[in-house]
């Protein structure tokens, strides 16, 4: 009788869920390496656009108002572009030099044994299960530093799991989550905030050219959203994903270049002292510069937080640095860096583990440039919104459906800003129509955005997320990461529009000078 309810748990959601993501892991994990696997995707959108390039489209591209046009990526001049442009197309991928400059200042820290030091006194501080809450909500936390997540949250993650004997790839997962899973949640204004409602309010201007829309319409949704997606994601790491990863994925420990979890020696101490108050003298400082309405860290408007302000620029530049000059300190006082060879060494080792990256990016890049070119994107992005107009569904239906709709897209088109110059000057005035105001709308995106990140290949820190894992689990593929991740994607697309719709039947503020309805 034990035996059979056994099995009966075991065969229960637990168990079907399992299996369908050990099913999903195998098919993905049979794809090819992530290179060859966007090598082959920019041979098929070269193929599918010279398939297309005949074709007249109704569909009209909003950025230029005239009918889309798919071009012939195999025509002799665009191929003659591809050519000619292959070395800057790769070297102009903006998560490289994001990955590669930052890791040189996080890899001093590393290696001089300051990073080390300062999860052992978090550790001390953070109770341990209050451990992964932590983890999502700094990840969530890091959008305001632009890709700084990806970078440094993310692998860390890793590290603080792996050092108190949790499996790793839990906490990776929970980081992607937090950091690309929660994109647009933020309990601090972005850069994010302004970039989307200039974009919402030229669609709106469409119907009402007098309307306005506020930089911060989001603000409060976006906050409160912090809560509900935190306590999705620590669930679902602690009780879903990381008792299958324990069953599934061993991690071979004496493989793993970490130090282990001692205690702090007096002189370590002494080291990590010195060498946090350099980098708090460092962070002081610079912001100090930022003060000043005239500073050249603001841009025309003074603002600090938009992409095209000075500050916002620099993110990874001092992710360098203040990695970097803590790193140094901390390594010379210790006497783990006896020299500047030492240092370079360290930033060596960091460079050595990014080499599988560096591949992918390199394919990555001329995937997503041919993908663009071809404008495939833009046509699934304007006629799934015209489909979706077609319908003429009920007000919160949808709002549901373009959620769903903008998740979808977003497993082709992974920038923000240019799904939402796509789809959003024919979804807000539709829905201005029904007297949905386009605050809510973008909120709306907003979800839809963030949710299915996680789980498309094509966004462009996908595989840097792989090399991470790699380093706990050699056969780690996208499969695998995918099939982690995809419970995390179902649930927050899930959570995140009820709580929407919550937010939006109690009538809570979306934000500053925002509103539910439109008036016609």
């Amino acid at each position: 009788m034990k035996a059979d309810k056994q099995a009966l748990a075991e065969e229960g959601p637990q168990g079907m869920l399992g299996k369908a993501l050990d099913g999903i892991e195998r098919v993905g994990n049979k794809l090819p390496d992530p290179a060859m696997l966007f090598l082959i995707l920019m041979f098929a959108v070269w193929g599918l656009s010279a398939l297309l390039s005949g074709v007249s489209f109704d569909a009209i591209d909003p950025r230029t108002d005239s009918p889309i046009v798919v071009n012939n990526l195999l025509s002799a001049e665009a191929l003659t572009h591809f050519l000619t442009s292959m070395v800057t197309t790769f070297t102009a991928f903006a998560p490289l030099g994001v990955v590669l400059v930052a890791m040189l200042g996080v890899g001093v820290a590393e290696h001089s044994g300051f990073i080390n030091t300062a999860l052992k006194q978090m550790l001390k501080v953070t109770p341990a299960k209050l451990l992964t809450p932590a983890v999502v909500l700094v990840g969530i936390i890091s959008h305001t530093a632009t890709d700084a997540g990806y970078v440094v949250v993310i692998p860390l993650a890793g590290v603080i799991f792996f050092t108190v004997g949790r499996h790793p790839l839990a906490g990776i997962a929970a980081a992607f989550a937090g950091v690309s899973g929660g994109f647009c949640a933020n309990f601090i204004p972005s850069g994010i905030d302004p970039l989307l409602q200039s974009f919402t309010q030229s669609a709106a201007q469409i119907v009402d050219p007098s309307i306005s829309v506020n930089p911060l319409n989001n603000w409060f949704f976006a906050a409160s959203s912090c809560i509900p997606i935190t306590l999705l994601i620590w669930w679902l790491t602690d009780k879903v994903l990381e008792p299958r990863l324990n069953r599934t994925h061993k991690v071979n420990r004496d493989e793993v270049d970490l130090p282990a979890m001692d205690e702090v020696t007096p002189t370590e101490m002494k080291a990590f002292r010195s060498a946090s108050l350099v980098m708090l003298i460092a962070i002081v400082g610079f912001f100090s510069l930022t003060f000043p309405e005239s500073s050249t860290l603001r841009d025309s408007n003074g603002s600090l937080t938009s992409f095209s302000a000075p500050l916002m620029q620099s993110i990874v530049p001092l992710i360098f640095i203040f990695f970097m000059l803590p790193g140094l300190v901390y390594g010379y006082i210790t006497g783990s860096f006896k020299n500047s060879s030492d240092v370079v060494q360290a930033m060596s080792k960091s460079m050595s583990g990014m080499s599988h990256y560096i591949v992918m990016a390199f394919f990555c890049a001329q995937f997503v440039a041919a993908f663009s070119a071809s404008n495939l994107g833009a046509l699934i992005a304007v006629e799934g919104a015209s489909g979706l107009k077609a319908l003429n569904l009920p007000a919160e239906v949808t709002v549901i459906g373009m959620i769903i709709l903008v998740g979808f897209v977003n497993l082709f088109v992974g920038s923000s800003s240019a799904k939402w110059a796509l789809i959003g000057p024919v979804l807000v005035p539709m829905l201005m129509q029904l007297n949905i105001s386009p605050d809510l709308s973008q909120a709306a995106y907003r979800v839809g955005d963030s949710s299915s990140n996680i789980i498309t290949p094509l966004m462009p820190y996908f595989p840097l997320v792989v090399v991470y894992c790699q380093r706990y689990v050699k056969n780690i593929g996208i499969g695998t990461l995918i099939s982690m991740m995809l419970p995390f994607s179902l649930a927050l697309m899930a959570i995140w529009s009820a709580w929407l719709l919550l937010y939006w039947s109690i009538g809570l503020p979306l934000g500053l000078g925002s509103s539910y309805s439109y008036g016609l």
